[in-house]
């Protein structure tokens, strides 16, 4: 008697294809044309983030000359612009107001999610948007946030090119047809390669990445944001030159007391860092009460209030690295540093407040700097003997302030590890950051970053609502047992039998107990080279044990792991068997119980409107 074990395992083969893609993507993954093509597009992702960075930070530095006649306006008293020679002064009055009319219609007009300082929108999109981001908003971030510095917004450039190296991750991702998973790791690769660029820090901008945009440690998301990383510095390199961003002379620690102060600074770190994420969203509120106007005039309107601080704290205008290079090399007094965290703190507080485009992590490295060298420059007069580098307590205090507000201390230690390339620090650095990322966690739940998203109801750190696959149970997908076959049944017996049945058949002994499963291709060796002495018991074959009230996701992957076209179930207390499933029974499962949550979801929504 001919057998064809093949009989209808094409349209069995399609769906246990699709069932793997569904259920666990990335389980059945190999390293093949798909994966190469990934660590191409990585490259292109940091090639593009790379280049943004660079034209990013030439039109800074472009527009900041327009409007001030030097391109480092805070390492300057009251600049003046060339094109108003008369003006003095007053142009840090009138400046913020022209970019405000500049980049205020622009955002309201083409991407309002350019609004801001740009990482929640990143989060949100890998979190539950399945990282799709406009391709607009690369282009429009740049140009507002450019304008916005440029014209004397207190905001940091790491922000916007996050932003900008992720809508391009996302952009060159979907146009290339990726599947959400793959695509949001794009997203992560062009965030990545934007901090990589911008710092010449590519390891830092990995774990930023990872940290605080993927929040995914695999094997596979790092080696790729890697790729993009690497290659972004490689050409932030190029243009800028490999010196770390900021140098520190000859740091070592002469006393062991020294790590108390270092644990006083965490903590200190941890007080700024949440009152930067407190007064940065109460100003937000505030303005919210006080407008009426329409959002595109927002930016200009409050643009008069930052130039009048810029014309007291003209230190204050664009993003302020001169000066906080200057606070690290200690040119500047105790009360001065203090008066510079707490104009830093309103600027930047402010310039987000009326609608302005900018990074907050700039803005945390300069409150932290300002912060570390007024420590280090007080226990200096105090105890002499201890604190013989106040430079270094001015970056530990960068790390400190960034790690409580960002909640992301392993960024933390590298970014600034990367910005020095002295080792030496590493330990204070590390007790720092540490605890004022635990106290930060103590004091809040939220980071500068999760908060813009909460208050507007959306909790990415809470577990999405279980889907059909992990709500349904195999009981109710499974049918009902086919015909089974005792184990005495002879190999003439069971040919007749298997002849009818396309998915095998159980073999079950006394009380229902599950022996094993049989199907057409188990009988080929017995045909061919047996005596015809076989029994069921003899050809049936153990399958993985699958139980009526497990998920149906775990049926679905017992499925796809064993290669089996149906799997017996058997009752949760017992080797009983109960029910029988396959591939088709998932499936079908799957789209009734979506069809069910999709209606009680518009029913939902109904009874609240």
């Amino acid at each position: 008697m001919a057998i064809d074990p093949t009989n209808g395992s094409g349209r069995r083969g399609q769906l246990r294809d699709s069932l793997r893609a569904r259920i666990a993507p990335g389980r059945f993954q190999r390293l093949g044309a798909g994966d190469w093509s990934l660590v191409l597009l990585a490259l292109l992702v940091g090639g593009g983030a790379g280049l943004g960075a660079i034209a990013f930070r030439y039109m800074i530095e472009g527009f900041t000359w327009l409007f001030t006649g030097s391109t480092q306006p805070g390492a300057h008293p009251h600049p003046a612009s060339p094109w108003l020679p008369g003006a003095g002064a007053a142009c840090l009055l009138i400046a913020p107001v022209i970019g405000g009319l500049l980049y205020g219609p622009l955002v309201a007009r083409f991407a309002p999610e350019a609004r801001g300082h740009g990482v929640p929108e990143v989060m949100l999109s890998v979190a539950r948007k399945g990282g799709r981001i406009r391709p607009q908003v690369s282009i429009v971030k740049a140009l507002a946030s450019a304008l916005c510095i440029g014209s004397g917004g207190s905001v940091g450039r790491e922000g916007p090119i996050v932003q900008i190296g992720s809508a391009l991750g996302s952009t060159i991702g979907q146009a290339a047809r990726l599947p959400e998973r793959r695509l949001r790791l794009l997203v992560a690769c062009g965030a990545a390669a934007g901090i990589s660029a911008t710092f010449n820090a590519p390891i830092a901008g990995v774990f930023f990445a990872l940290e605080v945009i993927l929040r995914d440690f695999q094997t596979e998301s790092f080696a790729i944001v890697v790729v993009s990383s690497v290659t972004a510095s490689a050409m932030g390199r190029l243009a800028f030159g490999s010196a770390a961003f900021l140098s520190l002379p000859g740091f070592q620690l002469h006393s062991g007391g020294e790590y108390l102060l270092y644990a006083m600074l965490g903590i200190a770190g941890a007080v700024v860092g949440i009152a930067f994420i407190r007064i940065l969203y109460g100003g937000e509120d505030l303005a919210d009460r006080v407008w009426k106007g329409p959002d595109w005039l927002r930016p200009a309107a409050g643009g008069l209030l930052l130039g009048l601080l810029l014309l007291v704290l003209p230190q204050m205008y664009g993003v302020g690295y001169p000066v906080l290079h200057a606070a690290v090399s200690g040119r500047y007094v105790i009360g001065f540093l203090v008066l510079l965290l707490a104009g830093k703190l309103v600027a930047t507080s402010l310039t987000i407040a009326i609608g302005g485009s900018g990074g907050v992590f700039a803005p945390s490295l300069f409150m932290g700097a300002m912060l570390g060298a007024a420590f280090g420059q007080t226990f200096h007069v105090l105890i002499p003997g201890w604190v013989t580098t106040p430079g270094a307590y001015a970056l530990v205090g960068m790390g400190a302030v960034f790690a409580a507000s960002a909640r992301a201390p392993i960024t933390a230690v590298l970014i600034i590890f990367e910005l020095t390339g002295d080792y030496a620090i590493i330990l204070p650095l590390m007790l720092a950051v540490v605890i004022a990322a635990g106290l930060g966690n103590l004091l809040t739940r939220d980071t500068i970053y999760t908060l813009k998203l909460r208050r507007r109801g959306i909790d990415i750190d809470a577990r999405a609502a279980p889907g059909p696959m992990q709500r349904l149970t195999v009981a109710d997908a499974m049918r009902t047992v086919p015909e089974s076959v005792p184990p005495e049944l002879p190999l003439e017996a069971l040919v007749e039998r298997l002849t009818h049945a396309a998915d095998g058949l159980p073999v079950v002994g006394e009380d229902q107990a599950l022996v094993g499963v049989v199907s057409a291709d188990d009988l080929q060796p017995a045909l061919t080279d047996g005596d015809g002495s076989e029994t069921a018991r003899d050809l049936a074959r153990p399958v993985p044990e699958l139980r009526s009230d497990e998920t149906l996701e775990r049926g679905g992957r017992l499925l796809g792991e064993s290669e089996e076209a149906g799997l017996p179930v058997l009752a949760p207390d017992g080797d009983r068997i109960v029910g029988w499933i396959t591939h088709r029974d998932v499936l079908r499962a799957y789209v009734q119980g979506s069809r069910v949550a999709a209606t009680e979801h518009a029913e939902g929504m109904a009874a609240a409107m």
